[in-house]
């Protein structure tokens, strides 16, 4: 018997959430896929511990549904739209129009109404960039191809849910001409005042409220949600206006931590609660009577995936592309999540006033069978295809001076600025090393460490615990400046005073022109809970310049051999090499750049990679390993055991986890046990 309690069923939820997705991960399935099966089991066809006409689900959902489309507005990269705007129209146009009249071919096929078909074709016209991870890693993000298909997911999913509301309003009502125009006018209206008011209106209140996060993060939330409604006032789905003010806000929030927590939430539990009641609403007998009589799937399912490849197939032949990259877009563009089940469940709900529904049971299976399939076969060809694009160029050689010169300033500024690290002190344990390790850096570029310790303010300036504070940060400072005198480098001391740890850190650093920032952590505290918690993570995004965070279990004067794993000729890979090499530079040490390569990539294009990396190191002391691994995490923990240094990157993710490193990066964090360091790049 189901339970009625609504904490109890969202107690049901949270665990659900939980528990299932890491299981199907390590089954190396998609997560969502578990909680659709989550909720299959949960529901009426299994074990009715929840329902779908429960009003804490009937919430949940429909708030994850709005919230799905949100996010998908937000992940949208507009920089990348903007660099191929004409050619990301033009494959956004094939790979939107192919599939829609392919769908609506089906409909017609199968005795479907023509409303219902162009619903039907709709549902196939949008994409999910699930791999962009993997292509992101393989580092070919930059490659026309995918920075092409990337673009052109603004395109099919803005005009995959216009065609839905267009047959959404005329199912709901008598169509007439003057009621079709009436709903185009209403739409085009609607959106021009979501796109730039919010816009507007988003900039002026960040503007306003500075560093107040919490107030940003509920003015995106009320953004969403008026958005929402206001597409339903016009008679508009309202997953269109949440799609639309996604896009609206999305230059607003950049990376900010404002962005972050927004799609935290909606990551960790209203999307997940959505997926849990798509689950609820399969019936497994009707789910079976469908597979039963399975042409309708197979046509879908096989629709789907031909017209996606012809549509890539014209873009090679428009474009001239090559083959591999015909392969990549088609993989990139193959996956189904968000905006089509977001869809397909608004058209099956969606009633005319006979009480008939947009699209029957046999719709919503089939795209239930669409989402498993291309959510699983999309990254798998995408993993394999995008490896063997070709790896871009290094832009520049590497020069000593490129790596700590601030953005901000003009090029006479910079050459005047001298090279400047600070490091925060507030653990007497790592104090020592990480100065050495400044000092070493800034020795060999002729430049300066300031020493930079944050009391926290009080209310009253006489307040004893502030006198305290002050002065345990003069003892620290005078320790910090004895390790300077040893290495002969200039140590700055510098007190602040400040309510926020991280702010004043990154405001003292911006205030000295700081090159670089030096951070260190406890051996005995979690890496991961203090750069997804604190004051590490908030430095990493607010700072002006690269941060590099130390776990150092000896001198860095003891290091005499530096391991550096390189997944692309990227920046900030050649900003990983060089920073390397000035600390290895002071006592003779050796540098080993270690590429982990996937197994199905040719031996010639390796043999390149390489070549490449020891044109770019330029360095005698710098060497070249390449491994073939089908894990590079494990393999990076392997080989680090015969080395001193490991030296990793930070990179922020497209994902709604906050600041995040890298998957394989979190997991040689969980594994390395000896010294190393996590270089993060500016914001900018």
């Amino acid at each position: 018997m189901t339970l009625e309690s609504p904490i109890i069923a969202f107690s049901i939820l949270i665990a659900t959430i939980l528990l299932v997705p890491p299981i199907f991960e390590r089954l190396r399935l998609p997560g969502l896929i578990g909680l659709l099966i989550a909720g299959v089991v949960l529901g009426q066809s299994g074990l009715r511990l929840l329902s779908h006409d429960s009003e804490t689900v009937k919430l949940l959902s429909e708030v994850g549904k709005v919230y799905l489309m949100f996010v998908a507005g937000l992940e949208i990269d507009l920089e990348q739209f903007r660099k191929t705007r004409n050619r990301s129209i033009g494959f956004g146009l094939l790979t939107f129009l192919v599939p829609l009249l392919t769908g609506i071919a089906i409909g017609q096929m199968f005795g479907f109404s023509w409303n219902a078909s162009l619903l039907i074709g709709s549902l196939l016209a949008s994409h999910t960039l699930l791999a962009y991870p993997i292509v992101s890693r393989l580092g070919v993000v930059n490659n026309e191809a995918v920075t092409v298909t990337i673009g052109a997911t603004i395109f099919t999913d803005t005009g995959a849910l216009l065609v839905l509301a267009i047959c959404v309003g005329i199912h709901q009502g008598e169509f007439t001409a003057l009621n079709l125009a009436s709903l185009l006018i209403g739409l085009v209206l609607y959106s021009a005042t979501v796109l730039f008011g919010f816009d507007w209106a988003g900039k002026e209140f960040f503007r306003r409220s500075g560093d107040q996060e919490g107030k940003q993060f509920l003015f995106i939330l009320l953004a969403l949600f008026v958005a929402s409604v206001g597409a339903q006032a016009i008679g508009v789905e309202k997953i269109v206006g949440a799609f639309l003010a996604g896009l609206a806000v999305n230059d607003v929030l950049g990376r900010s931590p404002s962005r972050e927590k927004v799609e935290f939430v909606g990551s960790v539990l209203f999307i997940p609660c959505f997926f849990v009641d798509m689950g609820l609403l399969i019936d497994i007998p009707a789910f079976i009577k469908t597979l039963s009589s399975i042409g309708l799937t197979v046509a879908i399912v096989v629709g789907l995936i031909g017209s996606k490849f012809v549509a890539a197939l014209l873009a090679k032949l428009l474009y001239r592309y090559t083959r591999d990259e015909l392969l990549t877009m088609w993989s990139l563009s193959l996956p189904q999540v968000a905006a089509t089940l977001a869809a397909t469940l608004v058209a099956y709900q969606t009633l005319n006033p006979a009480g008939e529904r947009l699209v029957n049971e046999n719709v919503l299976n089939s795209v239930i069978v669409l989402m498993v399939v291309t959510s699983i076969a999309g990254p798998l060809i995408t993993a394999r295809v995008a490896s063997l694009l070709p790896q871009p160029q290094p832009s520049a050689e590497l020069e000593p001076s490129i790596w700590w010169e601030s953005q901000t300033c003009d090029i006479t500024a910079r050459s005047q600025m001298p090279f400047t690290i600070i490091v925060p002190l507030y653990n007497p344990q790592t104090q020592r090393y990480l100065i050495e390790m400044a000092a070493l850096l800034a020795r060999n570029e002729s430049g300066k460490i300031v020493t930079l310790t944050i009391a926290r303010s009080p209310v009253h300036m006489d307040n004893p615990q502030l006198d305290r504070a002050l002065a345990q940060s003069q003892r620290m400072m005078e320790g910090a400046a004895a390790i300077g005198r040893e290495f002969g480098i200039a140590v700055t001391p510098k007190v602040r005073i400040d309510d926020d740890i991280a702010l004043g850190i990154s405001r003292a650093s911006r205030e000295e022109n700081a090159s670089l920032i030096v951070m260190g952590w406890s051996r005995t505290s979690g890496f991961r809970a203090r750069l997804f918690g604190n004051a590490i993570n908030s430095v990493f995004w607010s700072s002006h310049c690269p941060v590099a965070v130390a776990r150092l279990l000896s001198s860095p004067t003891t290091f005499k051999q530096i391991l550096v794993p390189i997944e692309s000729l990227s920046p900030q890979a050649l900003r990983m090499i060089q920073f390397a090499q000035l600390l290895a530079a002071n006592h003779e040490a050796s540098v080993t750049l270690l590429h982990v390569c996937d197994r199905r990539i040719p031996p010639g294009q390796i043999a390149q990679f390489e070549v490449q990396l020891f044109e770019t190191a330029a360095n005698p002391a710098t060497q070249v390993k390449t491994i073939v691994h089908d894990d590079i995490a494990k393999a990076i923990v392997q080989e680090a055991k015969y080395f001193d240094l490991t030296i990793l990157h930070a990179v922020r993710q497209r994902t709604a986890a906050g600041l995040a490193v890298s998957d394989v990066t979190t997991r040689a964090i969980d594994e390395l046990t000896g010294s190393m360091v996590i270089l993060g790049e500016p914001k900018g």
